[in-house]
């Protein structure tokens, strides 16, 4: 058993994270359009006849611009928070809104999708794991800081997309006003290279094969620099930069596990 992996877009202007086997796959955020969706999974070779549902991290626009087009045209339930629903302002099928709670499993066909809370300037943010048989993928983006609950369960992920955010350094002297700057840094925003860096060392497993880092800031990050700083301590795992531009390639996860 495998599981396939793609971020579709990964950044401020839009996040798409793919998760699926043979038989059933999710989504997890849908924050470009319908037709951007469609035509990056048709260039993979990937089907959203497939899709069985849309899971939401939170409200900000970038994670769910894309819902109510995607959920209507291919009858999807859409498992969000009512908070999340709420703030975000979603014009949904009430059919299709399916709510979750932290460390209640969901299951979606094949899949598993767990939730658990994260630190984040959003009403009820959730980061997911997402499983099948023994394979773990993680979806850890839009984080403040490493709490307890992203380090317990990225220790368990043979593959993650996890958050880089932006370059300490970049951020202090870039254009950004002293507000912005603080809100990204201030420990409900994002998650810096040093911070990303510093959980992959020390939290890493052996058996993770695949590493997309994601939602790299277009003005305080460069992606030479992230791929650089993380293929230095990568020891075996595959460093993936997520781009903002386009989709990467389908990654297979598992393969190998007996």
């Amino acid at each position: 058993m495998s599981l396939f992996i793609t971020s579709l877009n990964s950044g401020s202007n839009g996040n798409c994270y793919y998760i699926g086997n043979d038989w059933d796959a999710v989504l997890v955020d849908a924050g470009i359009s319908c037709r951007e969706t469609e035509k990056r999974m048709k260039r993979l070779g990937l089907s959203m006849h497939q899709v069985r549902a849309i899971f939401v991290s939170h409200e900000h626009t970038d994670h769910i611009r894309g819902i109510p087009v995607i959920a209507r045209k291919y009858r999807l339930p859409v498992y969000i928070t009512a908070a999340t629903l709420l703030s975000g302002g979603l014009q949904l099928n009430a059919q299709q809104v399916i709510s979750f709670s932290a460390y209640t499993p969901v299951q979606v066909g094949s899949l598993t999708v767990t939730a658990f809370p994260k630190f984040h300037d959003a009403s009820e943010p959730h980061s997911f794991i997402v499983n099948c048989g023994d394979i773990n993928i993680g979806v850890f983006t839009d984080i403040g800081a490493p709490c307890e609950h992203v380090i317990r369960h990225f220790q368990q992920c043979h593959a993650a997309f996890l958050e880089s955010n932006y370059d300490e350094q970049m951020l202090e002297q870039g254009r950004y006003p002293y507000f912005l700057k603080n809100r990204i840094r201030g420990g409900q925003g994002h998650l810096s290279n040093r911070q990303a860096l510093e959980l992959f060392k020390a939290y890493r497993p052996a058996f993770m094969s695949h590493l997309l880092l994601s939602h790299l800031s277009q003005e305080n990050n460069s992606p030479d620099l992230v791929q650089a700083l993380f293929n230095e301590h990568a020891d075996g795992t595959e460093i993936v930069v997520a781009t903002r531009f386009a989709e990467t390639a389908v990654y297979q996860v598992g393969l190998n596990l007996i």
